[in-house]
C-alpha cells in the first residue's frame, strides 16, 4: 500500500515537471523583442558610442536564435521598467550590429555590461536575475 502511493506522488510530480517545462518552452519559444518594455533603448552599431557616452548604461548583448537571451530579455524589461528614470537599459542585437559586440569582445550571450560615462564598470555573461542587475546599476550610480 505504501509503496503504491510513493509511486503515484512521484508519477504525480513526474507530471507536473513536464507541465512546468513545456509552459517554460511554449514562452520561450515565443519570446519576442518587440513585447519588451518601451523604456528599453535598442542600439545599433550607429548609436552604441552615443548611447553609453553619458550616465550609466547597462547593455544586453544578445541574440535572437540565444535560447538563454530569451529567458535574460523580459528580465532586462523589467530592470528598465524600475530604473529608467536613473539609468539607461539598452539592448543590443550581436547578430545584426557585429561591429560593436567585435569591438567589445563579445564572445558568449547573454552578456550584459554596465558603462558610466562610456567605460566599462561591470560585466557579466550568462542569465541573471533582476536583483543582481539592479544592484549593479544603482552601485554604478553611487546609490548603493
Amino acid at each position: 500500500m505504501n509503496n503504491t502511493l510513493l509511486w503515484s506522488f512521484i508519477g504525480v510530480l513526474f507530471v507536473l515537471l513536464v507541465w512546468a517545462f513545456y509552459k517554460r518552452y511554449k514562452s520561450l519559444k515565443n519570446y519576442n523583442p518587440a513585447n519588451d518594455s518601451d523604456k528599453l533603448v535598442l542600439l545599433t552599431d550607429l548609436n552604441f558610442k552615443k548611447t553609453i557616452a553619458k550616465g550609466v548604461t547597462l547593455v544586453d548583448f544578445w541574440a535572437e536564435w540565444c535560447t538563454p537571451c530569451k529567458i535574460q530579455g523580459p528580465i532586462v524589461s523589467e530592470v528598465a521598467e524600475e530604473l529608467f528614470d536613473k539609468a539607461t537599459i539598452a539592448k543590443l542585437d550581436v547578430q545584426a550590429h557585429q561591429k560593436t559586440a567585435q569591438q567589445l569582445g563579445i564572445r558568449n550571450i547573454p552578456t550584459i555590461i554596465i558603462f558610466k560615462d562610456g567605460k566599462v564598470v561591470q560585466q557579466f555573461v550568462g542569465v541573471k536575475t533582476k536583483s543582481v542587475l539592479v544592484k549593479a546599476v544603482n552601485k554604478a550610480l553611487g546609490s548603493d
